[in-house]
């Protein structure tokens, strides 16, 4: 089980002192059974007058920053360390009923589904429900989990990975016309796609880290996009297709969503000439932990380190 220690730093740049508004800070992972935080720090400079911490409606961890002073430059660090549980593709099980597509999720489950099923971009040529609807096979055995996975890896190999730095995200149908786009363009593309064909399906905004030195992976160095897919007998389960991963090896979530817009890691305000900003610069590193700090035996000792973190 990897214990990573993941550094996420954004430092914004102003020509002269502006006036600093709220910003909402999305960096903290997730807790869950499959990534365990063992402690967490958020430095900010220059301090905040006030620093609240919310959930979110999903869930997220989010924090409330505001200033009531005007500073040239602002910097963001956020530190966390976890034990990270990968789970790999042959470790995805589906109920029964579920295995072959198409199928039809439980009553129970489905009134808390629904707003991950429903449509968020409009397909009035029914694009994206042409391009979904080609992974289906005609002869009515198309295997679930062989559909998905298709889709994803199809999306690795037939599409550019291009870095954009600017805010916003294509279009799904603009997605497919370019045959390009960043991780979160790619990951807009499949969710969509899915929900063409009756799956819930929610966007997760979060970090990749390379398992092995054999393996290479697209999106490091900074906020990496992927989704999540809820599965019968499973749950959420994680699909990466610009790297082509299923399940969450290599794949640390901070934040779940049901669209990009409401996973934005740092968003705020400041005041001032439209000259003054000069520039943003992001930098995520993820690596590998020294267990000595984390002793897996101490359960006591990791147990207070956590209790610690928390209070941050």
């Amino acid at each position: 089980m990897p214990l990573l220690t993941i550094r996420h730093s954004t430092a914004y740049r102003y020509q002269q002192p502006v006036s600093l508004g709220e910003h909402r800070i999305m960096m903290r992972p997730r807790e869950a059974f499959d990534q365990r935080l063992l402690s967490a720090r958020l430095a900010i400079d220059p301090e905040p007058t006030e620093l609240r911490w919310l959930h979110d409606v999903f869930g997220n961890s989010v924090a409330i920053a505001l200033f009531d002073r005007r500073a040239d430059s602002l910097v963001i660090v956020s530190e966390a360390t976890l034990e990270h549980a990968p789970i790999a593709q042959q470790h995805v099980d589906v109920e029964a009923y579920a295995r072959l597509f198409p199928f039809t999720y439980s009553a129970e489950d489905m009134p808390d589904l629904l707003r991950s099923i429903e449509r968020q971009h409009l397909d009035p040529g029914r694009v994206v429900d042409n391009w979904a609807r080609a992974f289906v096979s005609n002869d009515g055995n198309t295997e679930t989990i062989a559909l998905l996975t298709s889709m994803a890896m199809s999306i690795k190999r037939d599409f550019t990975y291009v870095a954009r730095h600017e805010k916003g995200t294509q279009s799904p149908i603009e997605t497919l016309n370019k045959r390009q786009g960043t991780c979160r363009d790619f990951a807009l593309l499949m969710i969509e796609g899915v929900r063409a064909l009756g799956f819930a399906a929610r966007f997760v905004s979060g970090y990749v880290y390379n398992p092995s030195r054999s393996e290479g992976v697209v999106g490091g160095g900074n906020t990496h996009a992927w989704v999540r897919i809820f599965l019968p007998g499973s749950g959420w389960v994680e699909f990466d297709p610009t790297n082509g991963i299923v399940g969450n090896r290599g794949l640390i979530r901070v934040a779940v969503a049901r669209d990009p817009y409401q996973a934005i890691p740092l968003s705020g305000t400041w005041f001032g000439l439209p000259a003054s900003f000069l520039g943003m610069d992001v930098t995520v590193d993820v690596r590998r932990a020294d267990p000595d700090e984390f002793p897996s035996s101490g359960l006591g000792a990791v147990n207070s380190r956590l209790a610690g973190a928390l209070g941050k």
